[in-house]
């Protein structure tokens, strides 16, 4: 075979092969383009929603829980008058349960003291309030050397009240203050009222819890009058401040407060805020004597 003819056999080939590879590229770009134009036929995807953080349930905020209720009073003063002994008192018995801690509340006889501050009146004693008293003509203070007061004081209850007393004219403004003291330190009385001639006579119930003063009487198995007949004394919470004399417990009940290191409420206490207050105008402690223990006794003439 002449070398022309080889030559062109190849060249031919070689066009062949050319087309063949240009048809293929075509080829595929036509599928290429195709394949384009339905990608972009076909919608685009709807987004997808984000979870939700949110539930349909409603969850009740916790309750709190109830404070409990105040225990029910279970015990009326004055209610059960004792045997008398030999010396007229009351015959002494055990402590009732009732009272061994005892937190009666105050039973309101005067509007309480808005906003719970301290207040406190002086004044002549008012008439119906002298006719209530133990007060009488025989009685060793005049009418008009007493004067009529009027105190705030927090009760057992947590709760301010108004309380009111009879007092000798000398110590009125003393007084007040002592009370102003004990109501910025919330020392609890139980109740603050006039003694009333009735229960100089009434039969002893040995219950009894009322602070107060002036009380025409004579001191205790004396004949003598005692300082509270002057208006120059104060008794606090008896009940919870003793009087003590060998057997003689008073009031009758309240012996379960002859142990002075289980301090309670109302408790009157050696160097305490109560006996620093009336020291402060004067007046001693008749807890700090020995025979008898008088607990309860403030007194400006040191009887």
């Amino acid at each position: 075979m002449s070398l022309e003819r080889v030559d062109s056999a190849s060249n031919a080939r070689v066009c062949q092969a050319g087309r063949m590879r240009r048809e293929a590229v075509a080829a595929a770009g036509a599928v290429l383009a195709l394949t384009l134009a339905a990608c972009a036929s076909e919608p685009p995807a709807a987004p997808q929603p984000a979870p939700s953080t949110s539930t349909s349930a409603t969850v009740a905020a916790p309750t709190p829980a109830a404070p409990p209720p105040s225990p029910a009073v279970t015990w009326r003063v004055g209610a059960r008058p004792l045997p008398r002994r030999p010396d007229g008192f009351g015959v002494v018995e055990p402590t009732p349960p009732e009272l061994v801690n005892r937190a009666l509340p105050t039973k309101d006889l005067l509007p309480p003291p808005s906003g719970g501050t301290y207040a406190a009146t002086i004044g002549e004693v008012p008439a119906d309030v002298l006719a209530r008293s133990t007060w009488q003509p025989a009685c060793p203070v005049k009418a008009g050397d007493l004067r009529y007061l009027t105190m705030s004081f927090w009760g057992f209850d947590g709760r301010p009240h108004t309380g009111e007393m009879i007092v000798n004219a000398a110590g009125a403004t003393g007084i007040t203050q002592v009370f102003g003291q004990l109501f910025a330190a919330r020392f609890p009385l139980e109740e603050m009222r006039v003694t009333s001639p009735a229960e100089l006579t009434a039969p002893p119930t040995g219950d009894g819890n009322s602070t107060s003063a002036f009380v025409c009487r004579p001191a205790r198995g004396q004949a003598n009058w005692s300082a509270h007949a002057y208006g120059l004394a104060v008794d606090v919470n008896p009940f919870c401040n003793p009087y003590s004399q060998g057997d003689l417990v008073l009031p009758e009940l309240a012996s379960a407060y002859l142990d002075r290191s289980r301090r309670r409420p109302g408790m009157v206490l050696a160097g305490d805020a109560t006996v620093r207050a009336f020291a402060a105008i004067g007046w001693s402690w008749g807890g700090a004597w020995h025979s008898p223990a008088d607990r309860m006794h403030f007194t400006a003439t040191g009887h």
